[in-house]
Order: C-alpha cells, then sequence, then structure tokens
C-alpha cells in the first residue's frame, strides 16, 4: 500500500467509480450526496469512472442529473476515452465494432468507423443491443485474421438483481468460437485511465485517490497509476475478498458516507 493517511489530507482530485460506489442500478448509494458535497466544500475535484462502454458521456451526464448530481462531460471518464486513445495512438479509423448505439456515436464522432466490411480491428464494448447478427459478423471477421481490440475487462456487469453479462464475457465467447485473444485491453485496471487526466490537471498521483468497490480493476488501477486507493464495501467486494489478495486498499470504508466526516 502507498503512504497516505486516512483524512485524505493533500488530495486534489478524486476518480469516483459509479455503480456500486455512488449509486446501484436506479437507486444513490445513502450518503453519496453529502459525501461529494464535502468534496466539494474541500477543493477535491471530482470525476466519474466507469468501464460500461454501453452508455455514451451524454447518457451518463442525463443518468447522475437524473439523479440530483449536477455534472458535465469533463467530469465523465469511460473505458471508451481510453479505447479511443488507444485506436488514434495506432492509427486505426476502420472498425467493426460490437457495442451499443452510444458506443458507436462516441467513436463516430472521432472520424472511427464502426461498420467497416474491411476494418482493421474488431472492436468489442459492453453491447447490451447486443443482435445473433453482429456476433456472427464479428466471428467471421476475426476467423479472417482481423485482430480484436475490447473496451474493458469486466465479467459481469453490477445489478440489483445479480451481475449480468459484460465484455468479459462477449470476450470468452469470441475465445470460444473463434480461438482469438485480443491485441489490447482497455478500461480499468489501466493506469493510463486516469494518468492522462492527472497530468491535464498538472497533478501528481499521489495528489489523487481512487474510490471503487472492486479490487480487480477499481484498486488494481489505483496500485498501478500511484494513486490513494480506497475500497468501499457498499459493491461488489466485502472484507474477506481482501485477504491474501494481492491489489490491496490504502484504505477501506463500509461506503463514500464514511469519507470526510470531519474535514
Amino acid at each position: 500500500m502507498n503512504d497516505f493517511g486516512v483524512d485524505m489530507n493533500g488530495v486534489k482530485a478524486a476518480f469516483l467509480d459509479l455503480d456500486g460506489t455512488i449509486y446501484h442500478g436506479k437507486e444513490l448509494i445513502d450518503g453519496a450526496i453529502e459525501f461529494l458535497d464535502r468534496l466539494e466544500q474541500n477543493g477535491i475535484q471530482r470525476f466519474f469512472l466507469s468501464n460500461n462502454s454501453s452508455r455514451s458521456v451524454e447518457q451518463y451526464v442525463t443518468k447522475l442529473q437524473n439523479l440530483g448530481i449536477p455534472t458535465n462531460n469533463d467530469e465523465i471518464l469511460l473505458s471508451t476515452h481510453d479505447l479511443l486513445a488507444w485506436l488514434t495512438t495506432n492509427g486505426i479509423t476502420q472498425t467493426y465494432l460490437v457495442g451499443t448505439s452510444g458506443m458507436a456515436s462516441m467513436l463516430e464522432s472521432a472520424s472511427i468507423t464502426t461498420d467497416s466490411v474491411t476494418p482493421q480491428f474488431v472492436v468489442l464494448g459492453y453491447d447490451t443491443e447486443v443482435t445473433y447478427a453482429k456476433l456472427e459478423q464479428a466471428s467471421v471477421h476475426l476467423h479472417a485474421g482481423v485482430p480484436l481490440v475490447v473496451s474493458h475487462p469486466d465479467m459481469v456487469c453490477p445489478d440489483p438483481r445479480g451481475g449480468l453479462p459484460d465484455t468479459g464475457a462477449f470476450l470468452a465467447l469470441f475465445k470460444a468460437t473463434t480461438g482469438v485473444n485480443p491485441v489490447h485491453i482497455c478500461g480499468k485496471p489501466n493506469a493510463g485511465m486516469i494518468l492522462h487526466k492527472i497530468a491535464e490537471l498538472g497533478l501528481e498521483p499521489n495528489q489523487c485517490a481512487m474510490f471503487g468497490d472492486r479490487l480487480y480493476t477499481d484498486i488494481e488501477m489505483a496500485n498501478r497509476a500511484g494513486v490513494m486507493g480506497v475500497l468501499v464495501l457498499s459493491g461488489e467486494a466485502n472484507e474477506a475478498d481482501i485477504v491474501d489478495c494481492p491489489q490491496q486498499p490504502d484504505l477501506v470504508v463500509a461506503s463514500v458516507a464514511d469519507m470526510l466526516p470531519g474535514v
């Protein structure tokens, strides 16, 4: 673990996972609004992070605003942003996307074609609008030697009804049917998911904190990036999961409601 004070002294920016940390599905976690208010009162900038690539930035802004959380596009960081950076860096403009219309709109806005008949890459995201036709065409491309890039590794998407199939589950399907492994997997736990924003803010990693409910994405990314890792037990992880886990948080709290109470 890194050497951080549990009171967050010196922290200038907080990166916040969403589902399991700020809300569960359509319901806010108790105390989340008050926690966000305390961040603002103490001059700590906040950014909302999600590996969920099924929604666009605008859709996340709308959801948060509907939950009573004022926010704007610049405060949303998605695995799709990390994917866009990777595609751009590698000069990829022609893709076949297995993803939602919201994800497609983000790629198309960056001049990346998402339904190319001669794609440079098959792109796999969290497709809540998936059809067999999409899976079929993507498989054909993969069998023909088109490489694969994935927006994030999550196997399940948290839901109050139980975990739902996420990108990792679709990836396992493609592996089973085509034998293809991805060239690259974007999103958390890649440190680049937040390091580019930290540099843009003119901060050092030890001036930032990451709040999340998953050890293998949120806390692993915090450890890789050198930021304070705060594990909340309001989502997926529980105390038993921490024992002997290679990804150790700097701080464990029941929920974000427990943070900054006396600052």
